[in-house]
This record gives C-alpha cells, sequence and structure tokens, in this order.
C-alpha cells in the first residue's frame, strides 16, 4: 500500500503540472493489487473526477484556465464520449487502442521538435475556426476516451500543444475534460459493479497530494520546458501503452 500511495503521488504530480500521467496508475494497480485489469482501469477513472475537480479549483484561483478554449472542449467531450463507449462494444478496441497508442507518441515527436515550440496557436484571430477546431478536439478526445478508457487529458493536451496552443492554458483546460470523461465512464462501469470504491478513496487522497504539487510545479516553469515536459511524457505514456498491448 504504501508503494501504491507513492505511484498515486507522483500520478496525481503529473495530472496537476502536465495533465497526462493518469494511464500510469492502471499498470501499477495491475501490479500491486489483485485487481482485475476491468477494475483497474475503472477504479482509476473513478478516482479522476476528484483530481479533476481539485485541480480545475486550483488552476482557476490562478487564473490559468482560459474558458474560451475550454468550453468547445467540454461539449465536444461530453457529446462523443458516450459514442465511443457505444462503438467500443463493436469495433476492435485492440486495434483502435494500438492506433491511439502511435498517435500519442507521435504528437509527442511532433511537440518535442523545434518547429512546434515556434508555431502559433492554430486559427488565430478567427475565433470560430477556432471554435470548431476545439470541438473536434474535444470531440475526438470524447470519443477516444469512451472507446479506449484512456483519460482525457492523455488525448486532448497532445492534440492541443500540436495545434499551438499554450501549454499551461492546455493543462487547465484538460483538468475540465477530464471531469466530464471522468463522470461518463464511471456511471457506465457503475452498471457493471467494476469500481473498488473503499481502494479509490484511498487513491484519491494520495492522488490530491500530488496534484496540489503539480498544479505548483505548472505555475513555476517555463513554457518551453512545461511543453518539452508535455513532448516527453506523451512519447512515453504511448510506448508503454504499445509495451503494454504487445
Amino acid at each position: 500500500m504504501i508503494s501504491l500511495g507513492l505511484v498515486a503521488v507522483v500520478v496525481g504530480l503529473l495530472i496537476g503540472a502536465v495533465g497526462v500521467g493518469g494511464v500510469l496508475l492502471i499498470p501499477a494497480l495491475d501490479f500491486l493489487t489483485p485487481l482485475s485489469v476491468q477494475t483497474a482501469m475503472a477504479t482509476t477513472l473513478f478516482t479522476f473526477i476528484f483530481t479533476g475537480v481539485a485541480a480545475t479549483w486550483l488552476f482557476q484561483r490562478r487564473g490559468s484556465i482560459d474558458w474560451s478554449l475550454t468550453v468547445p472542449l467540454c461539449i465536444g467531450s461530453a457529446l462523443f464520449g458516450f459514442v465511443g463507449a457505444w462503438a467500443n462494444s463493436l469495433l476492435d478496441a485492440f486495434a483502435l487502442a494500438l492506433v491511439l497508442a502511435v498517435l500519442i507518441v507521435l504528437a509527442g515527436i511532433y511537440t518535442l521538435s523545434s518547429n512546434a515550440g515556434a508555431r502559433r496557436a492554430a486559427f488565430e484571430g478567427r475565433p470560430h475556426a477556432r471554435r470548431n477546431l476545439l470541438f473536434m478536439v474535444g470531440a475526438l478526445t470524447g470519443f477516444g476516451s469512451g472507446l479506449t478508457g484512456v483519460g482525457g487529458p492523455a488525448l486532448s493536451v497532445p492534440m492541443m500543444v500540436m495545434f499551438g496552443f499554450s501549454p499551461l492554458a492546455t493543462v487547465g483546460a484538460s483538468q475540465v475534460v477530464q471531469i466530464f470523461a471522468a463522470v461518463s465512464g464511471s456511471a457506465g462501469n457503475l452498471l457493471h459493479g467494476q469500481i473498488d470504491f473503499q481502494l479509490a478513496g484511498i487513491l484519491t487522497v494520495f492522488e490530491l497530494i500530488g496534484v496540489s504539487l503539480g498544479v505548483h510545479l505548472a505555475h513555476a516553469v517555463h513554457a518551453r520546458s512545461l511543453r518539452r515536459a508535455v513532448g516527453m511524457l506523451c512519447v512515453a505514456v504511448g510506448a508503454g501503452l504499445l509495451i503494454c498491448m504487445l
């Protein structure tokens, strides 16, 4: 339990600092507990409701959530999360998860490139086109989350950074999207009784400690360093998913 608590703190720190990282808790639960993979995923996703709420509050206190970016993302995510969950029962989830992992790796590589760091945000000065783009990013995020069980930030963060949005604003928006993805996914998991609420409560306490540290870190580092951290973490998470699947 001590090892699991330390992992949860690290996961919370990564969620608060760069948005991505929650997916790392699933293999930890699979290795350190007798839970099935399905229950580990469901329990992990449930804890993200509370880390998302806490991180959203902490980012909002610092004025770091750009709601003009966040609202279209959340609308798209909320609408298509259910579609992704429905598609999960019809399509080959393994093949789609494989594509997802590759895309996350490629997004991380692109983010780490010098050209990606120099780009302006997409559709700057064209608010209508930008809202449509963000809605599409949110839709892909929600669909991918419902389809594969991967947390929303693992998709929204690399896509938004790829399109040149500020890393800090991207991470802030991902915290809100995380709530929508976790609530919709947990509602479906409740129907199958796959959530270990006792373990979820313990994990949440440790994750919240990490989140508070991560939010402070996100506001203390330079934007370029934060972008680099996002890119490196995307590569690591995508590669980890590929290794686990293969």
